[in-house]
This record gives C-alpha cells, sequence and structure tokens, in this order.
C-alpha cells in the first residue's frame, strides 16, 4: 500500500488525468487479489475479512484524497471542514468484507454553499469505478436518512450497520444522532419484519447438501439477525457484548467456532469461484477441501461436508434461542404457533415425557423449549427409562415432531445410539438432497403423514405394533451409512439391537431387519427393471412373502421416496411402485414358483457375499446377477457360479471342456448356435442321465452333459472332433424317432409369463434327446433351461421354453411329430 501511496502522490505531482491514477490503482488491486490465497493460507477466518476490509478502507481513502486534492488544489480545507462523510454499510460495515462481496458505501453529504460537494461526490465515483472496484452506493443528506430508512427495511438495516470511514468527523456526529433516532423508531416493527424475512429465507433455502451459507438456515443472517436486533434494542455492537442472561457464555464459545469455521468457508468459496456466490455446490468441494486444509480426497470432503452441515446447525440453535430471549416477552405472537411446555423440568427424560404427551400433533418447538433441552440433565448414555420412553414416543401419531426437536437441539444422536454415526452424514449420490439425519426424520413424517389415499389405507390398517416398527424402521433405514459394509447389512444389526432395548418381539425385530435389509429393492425394481416380467415380480415377492411385508416394504418406499427431498415420487413413480405391488400380490398365489425364486434369491445373497464373486470385475457381477434361469443359481454353488461366469467372460466363440473321470461329463460355453442334436446323436451309444442348459449372458449358452459310463483314453480325440463338428455346418442326419406315447407328454404354453414347459417322462432311448432337440431346432424352438434325469431306464425332462412364439403356435405339431413314426432331419 505503501508503493501505491508513493505512485499516486507521484502522478498528483505530475497533474496526470484520472485515468492513469485510476489505472495505477486498479494494477494494485489486481496484483493485491492475486496475493489472496496466499494470504487466506496464513490467516483465514475473521481475521482475513478484517484485514481485506482494511485494505479496501485503504484504497478508498487514497481515493478520497485525489478527489479532494482535484477538488480543491492547494487550498484544500481540514476534512472535519467538507461537509461529506463517507460510510461503511452492511459487511463492509461490520468489518467482514468478503472477497468479491459488494463494497457498500453511502456518502451523506450537508448541502453547504461553496464545496461544490455534489461535485466532489461525483469524482469520487468515477474514480472507484474506474479501478474495477465492486460498488454499492447510496448517497443521501444527512437530513433525509430517517425517511430512507422508513422507505426499505434492507437500507434501515445496513444503516444500522454503519461504519465511519473517512470525511468529517462534524458531520458523523450529526449521522449518528440520526441511526439513533432510526434506531428507536418503531423497533417492533423493524424486527417483527425482520423476524417474517427470516423465515421466508429459511423456507426458500432449507439446510440441504448445498446449502446457502448466507441466507439460508443456519447461515450468517441468522447471527446478522441476533446482531441487528441487539442494535436495535439495547445498541449492542457486537453479539458477545449482550448480557448473560441472553448469550450464555459457553454456548458463545461454541457459536464463535461455528462462525469462525463459516467466515473461512465462504473466503475459500469465492477464492475457488473468483465471484461473489454463497452455495456450497458439490462439484466445488474438493477445491474447497484442498484450500480449507482437508483432504482433497473422497474422505476430506465427507469431513467437510459434514462439518458445514454441523456449524449451520449449531449457529441456528443459538441465534434461534438468544433471538427470543431478546424480544420473546417484547413480542410474543411471534411464537404463538411454537410448543413451549408450562414447566421447564431439569431433567431430559421429564422433558421427553412431556414432550410424547404432544406428539399426537405436530409442531414446532419454542427456542426456550430447546434452550432448556441443551442444558437438561442426562446420564453419560441413555438408561433403560430414557430407551423406555423412546418405545412409548413411537406409539404416538407424530413421533416425528419430537425427534426434529431433540434432532434441532443436537441430542438425536445421543437418544437414537444408532444414529450417532451419519447425524450431518453428507450423501454424494446425484439423489438425495439432505444429508443422512435430515433425510431419515423426513422419511419418518411423510410415513405419519401419507398424502396418497390407498397407500394411507395400507398404514391405518396396520396394527399397533406392526405401525411402532414400521416408524422405527423407517427411522433407522439408512442409518448404517458411513461404514465399509453395505449399509443394508449394517442398518439391519443396528436396527435389531435398538428395537431389544425398546422391547420390540422378536417377530417384529426380524420382520424389521428384513425390511432394512431390502429398504431400496422395491424403489429400485420399480424404476430400473421390467415390473411386467413375472420373474421380476416373483423375485422380488420373494423377498418378503406374505402381503403384510408387502404392504410394509410398499409404505416405507413411499415415505422414502417422499423424504429424498426432491420430486422423486410423482405421478410416474407412483404407478410404477403400484404396479410392482399389485403383481407382487399376485404372485404370492403361486406357492410353487414363489418358493424357488425365494430359493434363488437365498443363492444370490450368498454369492454376493462371497470374495470370490466380488472379485469378480463389476460388469461381469451384473451380468451374472441379470442371469434368467433360478435353476443355475439353486443347483450350483457358489464356486460353481463364479467358476462358470469367469469361463464365460473369456469366451469369444466357444469353450468346452471334457471330464472323464468315473463318467464322462461334457460342458460347453456357446456364442452362437450348437447343433446338440447332431452332437447327441454321435453320441447316443452313450446313456444320458442328465443335461443342463442355461443362458448366460451376451448370447452365450451353457451346456452341460453327463452320461453314465466313461469313455476310453483313445476315444477322446473321436469326441473332440464331433464338439468341435458340431460347431460348424454338416450334412443332414436321418435321426430314427424314439417311441413316446401321448400320455408321456404334458405341456404347458401358460407355466409363466416368460415361459412355456414341456415334460417328458418315458422310457429312455438311444437317440431320444438327439431326435426332440432336432425337432426343436427345426420349429425355431429356443430352450432357456433344461432338466434332463435319467433313472432307471426311465427319463424325466423338464424343459422351459422361452415364448417367442414358436413354441405355443407348434404345440400341436411337437405332439404328433413326437408321437407319430417318421424320422426328423437334423
Amino acid at each position: 500500500m505503501r508503493t501505491l501511496n508513493a505512485d499516486v502522490e507521484k502522478l498528483l505531482g505530475e497533474n496526470a488525468p484520472d485515468f492513469e491514477i485510476a489505472k495505477a490503482i486498479k494494477r494494485y488491486l489486481k496484483d493485491y487479489f492475486a496475493t489472496l490465497p496466499d494470504l487466506f493460507a496464513e490467516t483465514g477466518g475473521k481475521d482475513f475479512l478484517f484485514r481485506h476490509t482494511r485494505t479496501i478502507d485503504a484504497v478508498i481513502k487514497l481515493i478520497y484524497k485525489v478527489a479532494l486534492r482535484e477538488n480543491f488544489g492547494q487550498y484544500l480545507p481540514l476534512k472535519n471542514h467538507i461537509p461529506l462523510t463517507l460510510v461503511a454499510l452492511g459487511s463492509y460495515g461490520r468489518e467482514q468484507l468478503c472477497l468479491y462481496s459488494d463494497i457498500d458505501l453511502m456518502m451523506v453529504y450537508e448541502e453547504t454553499p461553496g464545496y461544490r460537494t455534489k461535485a466532489l461526490i461525483e469524482k469520487i465515483l468515477y474514480l472507484l469505478w474506474d479501478t474495477g472496484l465492486k460498488l454499492g452506493h447510496r448517497v443521501h443528506e444527512v437530513s433525509e436518512l430517517p425517511e430512507v430508512a422508513r422507505s426499505d427495511i434492507t437500507i434501515k438495516t445496513a444503516i444500522l450497520e454503519s461504519r465511519f470511514l473517512d470525511g468529517s468527523r462534524f458531520l458523523w456526529t450529526g449521522i449518528e444522532n440520526r441511526i439513533k433516532e432510526i434506531r428507536l423508531e418503531d423497533p417492533d416493527s423493524f424486527i417483527r419484519e425482520k423476524v417474517e424475512e427470516r423465515r421466508r429465507h429459511h423456507r426458500q433455502y432449507p439446510l440441504t447438501m448445498e446449502p446457502n451459507i448466507k441466507e439460508g438456515v443456519g447461515g450468517f443472517r441468522d447471527a446478522n439477525m441476533v446482531y441487528w436486533v441487539g442494535k436495535a434494542l439495547h445498541n449492542v455492537p457486537r453479539i458477545q457484548e449482550l448480557d448473560a442472561s441472553i448469550v450464555d457464555p459457553e454456548d458463545y464459545r461454541e457459536f464463535r467456532s461455528a462462525l469462525e469455521f463459516l467466515f473461512r468457508l465462504r473466503s475459500a468459496l469465492h477464492i475457488v469461484t473468483g465471484k461473489k456466490t454463497d452455495q456450497i455446490r458439490l462439484e466445488l468441494l474438493p477445491d474447497l477441501a484442498r484450500l480449507l486444509k482437508f483432504e482433497s480426497s473422497y474422505r476430506g470432503q465427507l469431513r467437510l461436508a459434514r462439518r458445514v452441515t454441523g456449524h449451520l446447525k449449531t449457529i441456528h440453535l443459538y441465534s434461534e434461542i438468544w433471538l427470543e430471549k431478546l424480544i420473546g416477552t417484547r413480542l410474543p405472537e411471534l411464537y404463538a404457533d411454537r410448543l413451549l411446555p408450562e414447566s421447564r423440568p431439569r431433567k431430559l427424560q421429564t422433558h421427553l415425557e412431556g414432550l410424547r404427551r404432544h406428539a399426537d400433533r405436530s409442531f414446532r418447538p419454542h427456542p426456550r423449549l430447546l434452550d432448556s433441552l441443551i442444558h437438561a440433565e442426562r446420564p453419560e448414555r441413555p438408561d433403560t427409562a430414557l430407551y423406555r420412553e423412546l418405545g412409548r414416543l413411537f406409539e404416538r401419531a407424530q413421533s416425528h415432531a419430537v425427534l426434529e426437536t431433540l434432532s434441532e437441539a443436537r441430542l438425536l444422536g445421543y437418544l437414537i445410539p444408532p444414529m450417532k454415526k451419519v447425524i450431518d452424514l453428507p450423501q454424494f449420490d446425484g439423489y438425495h438432497r439432505y444429508a443422512v439425519d435430515r433425510h431419515s426424520l423426513e422419511t419418518l413424517r411423510h410415513l405419519e403423514n401419507i398424502d396418497d389415499p390407498r397407500i394411507r389405507e395400507l398404514y391405518d390398517a396396520l396394527g399397533e405394533e406392526e405401525r411402532r416398527t414400521l416408524k422405527i424402521v423407517a427411522l433407522l433405514h439408512d442409518a448404517g451409512k458411513g461404514r465399509k459394509r453395505d449399509h443394508h447389512q449394517v442398518g439391519a444389526s443396528l436396527f435389531r439391537i435398538f428395537a431389544q432395548k425398546l422391547d420390540l418381539s422378536p417377530s417384529e425385530i426380524s420382520r424389521g431387519e428384513r425390511l432394512i435389509l431390502h429398504h431400496t429393492l422395491m424403489s429400485v425394481t420399480a424404476q430400473r427393471e421390467d415390473i411386467y416380467s413375472e420373474k421380476v415380480v416373483m423375485r422380488f415377492a420373494s423377498r418378503f412373502g406374505s402381503k403384510t411385508m408387502l404392504d410394509r416394504i410398499y409404505l416405507l418406499t413411499y415415505a422414502d421416496m417422499k423424504g429424498v427431498g426432491t420430486d422423486v415420487y410423482n405421478a410416474y413413480t407412483a404407478k410404477l411402485l403400484r404396479t410392482l405391488y399389485k403383481g407382487a400380490l399376485e404372485s404370492l398365489r403361486h406357492e410353487n414358483r414363489l418358493d424357488e425364486a425365494s430359493k434363488r434369491m437365498a443363492a444370490v445373497d450368498r454369492l454376493q457375499r462371497s470374495r470370490a464373486f466380488k472379485a469378480l470385475p463389476k460388469a461381469l457381477r451384473s451380468k451374472v446377477l441379470g442371469i434368467g434361469s433360478d435353476a443355475f443359481f439353486i443347483r450350483h454353488s457358489t464356486k460353481r457360479i463364479v467358476a462358470i461366469a469367469q469361463e464365460a467372460w473369456k469366451t469369444e466363440e466357444y469353450r468346452y471342456h471334457i471330464g472323464n473321470s468315473r463318467y464322462l461329463t461334457i460342458e460347453i460355453i456357446r456364442r452362437h448356435d450348437l447343433n446338440l442334436a447332431y452332437l447327441l446323436a454321435k453320441l447316443s451309444r452313450l446313456q444320458v442321465v442328465s443335461m443342463e442348459i442355461i443362458k448366460l449372458f451376451d448370447g452365450l449358452k451353457y451346456f452341460k452333459i453327463d452320461f453314465n459310463e466313461r469313455l476310453d483314453e483313445s476315444e477322446i480325440p473321436l469326441l473332440e472332433k464331433i464338439i468341435e463338428d458340431s460347431f460348424a455346418p454338416h450334412p443332414e442326419l436321418q435321426l430314427r424317432k424314439p417311441e413316446v406315447h401321448p400320455e408321456d407328454l404334458e405341456v404347458d404354453c401358460e407355466h409363466s409369463q416368460e415361459y412355456g414347459m414341456l415334460k417328458l417322462r418315458t422310457a429312455d432311448q438311444p437317440g431320444l434327446l438327439a431326435y426332440l432337440i432336432a425337432l426343436f431346432d427345426a420349429l425355431g424352438v429356443d430352450i432357456a433351461s433344461a432338466k434332463i434325469h435319467t433313472l432307471k431306464g426311465k427319463t424325466n425332462d423338464l424343459f422351459l421354453i422361452e415364448k417367442n412364439g414358436n413354441f405355443c403356435h407348434n404345440i400341436k405339431v411337437i405332439v404328433e411329430k413326437l408321437t407319430e413314426t417318421t424320422c426328423v432331419e437334423s
């Protein structure tokens, strides 16, 4: 700054034009702003803002000096005798000016002949504009100030924050008198309007994953509000100077620490974006984390976002409490809609008992209630009495209101230990709007206030114990987040432990665990899978197994989606959920298929828990889980499924493996058509005891054929040639038709929505399978799955066949071909 002063003095001595002076100042400001990241690293917080404010003060004072010299030349009067005062307003007046915030400057003058005051003001403004400073300015005669303040509450607020910057001290005395007049004029109307304004901003900018740290809940305006009201009523220049009966010193230390963090955060936000901004957008977190000396890794960003949310809650809590202490007795109507119990008990348990009695309706807590809660006596950990009260709380119609009150008082993690690790925990998934604890409370609120009539009927039909369980599930469904293990499994374990302390029955605890374990399943299935597919619906329904459990997962999914905070639950998603729910209810009628789907899902669970499966590439894991055959998962071990998947993943055209220890086994993975009829015909001298055909993924099929004897090792090369030939074109074969009677066949085209079914029970005969497969190939019938079993000379074969039109339309032909005496060509 000394160098700038010297440069300007030199330019003044040379009678340099204004633009040269402005250019020198602009050059200095550019260099100064370039140093701010380094200065921020050294200081940060309020001290950084104070030093920045002082630098801007010095620049404006220098510009005022230039304007005076040019206006008066060598006949420069004393500043006190010039009827002009420069006044800093707003954050600039509070000495909290952030880097790219507007510099709110008010020039107050008194019209006095001979001073050319208006020309002087114009000169100051032109110089300021030419330097590139982002100026927000006002120009008023001192006598106008009260009237101007009456015209706009924002102007009145800014004037209350006035700070002398430069100019006449004599005039400043007059300005202070006007400010006092403004301060004392109808303070109740001013306070009432400011409170209503803050509440509007709280609704407009709730505490989300991307908070507004100026206007939103817990932002600077909450702290400013206490300052403004303290100034208006008591002319106190700083919050900490309010009486200890209003601002508890211990509470202020916590508040001040949170506020200091926000000062650093806002400065970092301006440095990172290079402009005035007050919203913490998720994409800014890596740079903010680095600048604020958190790790720039995901974990560092998580810690930063969590700290932001926690500090905003702290500032909001104490601001609300202190504001009410300032105005509650003066303007009690502002809190008429807030819950304030008649007594203020010393113990937290007594508070909880009282709150429970009010939980038949929604309410917002009175700040005095919050103050009493945060200072209430409580054991180091919740005891049996507290758990008993919590258990009874979930019996009330609007238990969420009590839990939200406890959350606002920063007691939720204490009273609900399973939630301790998710308090303020951010969710960087691009889906949730709120941190985990806020989302959980929103889920419970929507469960208790269902606005869809058909879903409300399901909720009302629940028994008292069922409803209580579901509420606890809604609160804890995401409590497992923030750990290395899957949050569904962790959440289920946390629920079990907590539910036991609340004396839920073992059967209800088991149901609650299952709901949490699968709490995202209905939403994912409805929005990402084919809900008109019977197998998709069956697998979904098999997780729950009864109408009661389907009702509960439907209710939980509704509340969970509503609690996300955006328009996730809408007419479209509501229709998807309803369709899936109705389809799942229908599937309960088909016990055998539901049982098979249930067994498949149990096998899938085992598979997903295995290390071998987790080691597979993510894309491959997804493909394996999408295999349509239930039998594939039920029949094979986890180890075998992984092995088959790995082989298929490496297959370009085909792979095969021959096992020839005790019995001959052939395994084939083939991308394109395999002439299975040719293969079986060439091996018809061997008895097939079992055969499996499974559609895998990416056009691949898996074939496994077991025979009742082994081959001589000398025959293996011939077998390999037969297998190779089955992959290539070959001459047609004449296959002898086996003896099959109509009663040996059972055909069901309506086996399921996706598959038809053919069962064949007859005497085992050479070439039987080759003939049947050739017939299917000739008609274009696509086998999705086959189970072939031969025992004591009898075959028991089951084929599930895709409904592509070729099976159902050709049932008569298939039966005739199998039961007539002609041959079929292959």
